[in-house]
């Protein structure tokens, strides 16, 4: 599912370590930079970025199902993975990168296409030199809380 005025692909190291981590994430909101492909494939969108606090959104359809009916974990899990990691992106100044340690997730009530538009926020608990820890909330349309994780990053100069 393509996202209306969005494009898909990858921004090289070298134009990477050009922008700020909040410029990069602020131009994957804003559509200058294109979205990672697995964005495309799962049909999200990073619509919000502000320093330290990125937002994910996705809705839900019936090509996200697992074989019970209800939307599989792998979405929620990337979700987070993507909110939270890029939370922690944010944070970077030019010519730092990072790429995820380790994360979990608690599923707590099921997702399916009729939950409609889920929101998932990601923000910065701790960043050091070499590590950023976040966490991150999916919730629906009603404030209900669907999903929450926390992820261990390390951080590197790219």
């Amino acid at each position: 599912m393509d996202i209306a005025g969005k494009t898909y692909g990858t921004v090289s190291a070298d134009r990477q370590k050009e922008m700020s981590g909040l410029e990069f994430v602020q131009g994957l909101v804003d559509g200058t930079l294109p979205l990672n492909t697995i964005a495309k494939t799962l049909g999200y969108d990073v619509t919000e970025a502000v320093n330290g606090r990125v937002v994910v959104t996705a809705e839900p359809g019936d090509n996200h199902l697992n074989p019970a009916g209800t939307v599989h974990g792998g979405l929620t899990a990337t979700l987070l993975d993507s909110c939270m990691g890029l939370a922690i992106q944010s944070t970077l100044e030019k010519g730092v990168g990072q790429t995820t340690l380790e994360f979990k997730i608690s599923l707590l009530r099921p997702i399916t296409p009729e939950t409609g538009m889920i929101r998932a926020e990601g923000v910065v608990l701790s960043r050091g030199r070499r590590v950023g820890t976040a966490e991150g909330r999916v919730i629906d349309g009603q404030g209900r809380l669907l999903a929450h994780g926390t992820t261990t990053c390390l951080i590197f100069q790219s």
